[in-house]
């Protein structure tokens, strides 16, 4: 007997969930602050606006942020997005994505004339800036994140013969330096709040001299976000988390939620959602990465609603006003 697609079985059991009747009323809880950052937002306003003012196509290297549909949406308006800067022609606009990259990925620009518009988060450009002043001064730079990622492998182009990546609390026991009195650190800017201090803990038991950044690497949003997480997942069943299994800080979301002690799962959008995750669950806490759009979310409670009687309550951990101005190269035109 043939099997029915994946697909299929989840709109079937969605479909029987519906038409079993009246559900009991469910809570869902909201964290906020959830979905986009300014740095996000700000990147993607680049692409949108050089869409708008110089026409298609827009060379965009990697994704601009890590968000499918965030990309899907941009390619339909005419944004090329383009692994390696070998993939677009001569003399052409590129745009650097929110994640940052490497002198040596600008020194390739140059070389191939490109026009380069650059999206970096300024968040991220400061733990650039940090990276070249640590290692100007003679430091081994210990950068905590995740090996290859975007971001990571930015900041490790800046001083690569001066810099360590460390992941964990173990690779802290081990790490090499070259002089143990002159050791800095700098963090990824979408780690775990609560793991990081656990790992720079480790790497200041083994070199009491550590020299930290002049302020904390990890953005406001991750942080903000985590917070919000811890807000609402103590009371719920279980944790729905929209964003890309791509993204750090969004499959950092889930990491709290699990610390916590509550079946979390990260979705890209309400299609990935299993009816078994909340067949019994009295009480959803949702949420939604810095680089996951809002309407997302706004669909997962609609489809929530669908089910069943919900009461939404909204559960705020802080206000965000953070706004950054485009770069000069987009103002300019």
């Amino acid at each position: 007997m043939p099997r029915t697609p994946r697909k299929d079985r989840e709109t079937t059991r969605c479909s029987e969930s519906a038409a079993a009747g009246p559900r009991r009323p469910r809570r869902v809880l909201l964290a906020a602050p959830r979905s986009f950052c300014a740095g996000v937002e700000r990147a993607i306003d680049v692409v949108e606006m050089l869409l708008e003012r110089r026409g298609v196509p827009v060379y965009v290297r990697k994704q601009i942020v890590h968000n499918a549909h965030v990309v899907r949406d941009l390619e339909r308006r005419g944004a090329v997005f383009v692994e390696e800067l070998d993939e677009v022609p001569p003399g052409a606009l590129v745009v650097f994505s929110a994640h940052g990259v490497s002198p040596q990925v600008r020194a390739r620009a140059e070389q191939r004339g490109l026009e380069v518009v650059d999206a970096t988060c300024p968040l991220v450009t400061k733990v650039h800036t940090e990276a070249r002043r640590f290692a100007a001064r003679g430091d081994t730079v210990v950068l905590i994140g995740h090996v290859g990622h975007e971001e990571v492998e930015g900041t490790l182009g800046e001083a690569p013969e001066h810099t360590v990546v460390v992941e964990s609390v173990a690779d802290a026991a081990t790490v090499d330096v070259a002089d143990p009195g002159r050791v800095s650190y700098l963090t990824q800017t979408t780690l775990a709040v609560q793991e990081t201090a656990e790992i720079v803990e480790a790497l200041t038991r083994r070199f009491p001299h550590l020299r930290a950044p002049g302020s904390e690497d990890i953005c406001y949003a991750s942080t903000n976000r985590q917070r919000a997480v811890e807000r609402v997942a103590r009371a719920a069943d279980v944790l729905l988390v929209v964003g890309s299994a791509h993204s750090s800080n969004s499959v950092r979301l889930v990491e709290v939620g699990e610390r916590l002690g509550t079946v979390s799962h990260l979705i890209e959008d309400v299609t990935a959602i299993d009816p078994a995750w909340i067949a019994d669950a009295e009480v959803i806490a949702l949420t939604a990465g810095a680089s996951a759009p809002g309407a997302l979310v706004d669909e997962v409670v609609a489809h929530l609603r669908s089910l069943g009687p919900v009461a939404v309550t909204e559960h705020v951990a802080t206000v965000e006003d953070v706004h950054f101005h485009p770069p000069a190269a987009v103002r300019t035109h």
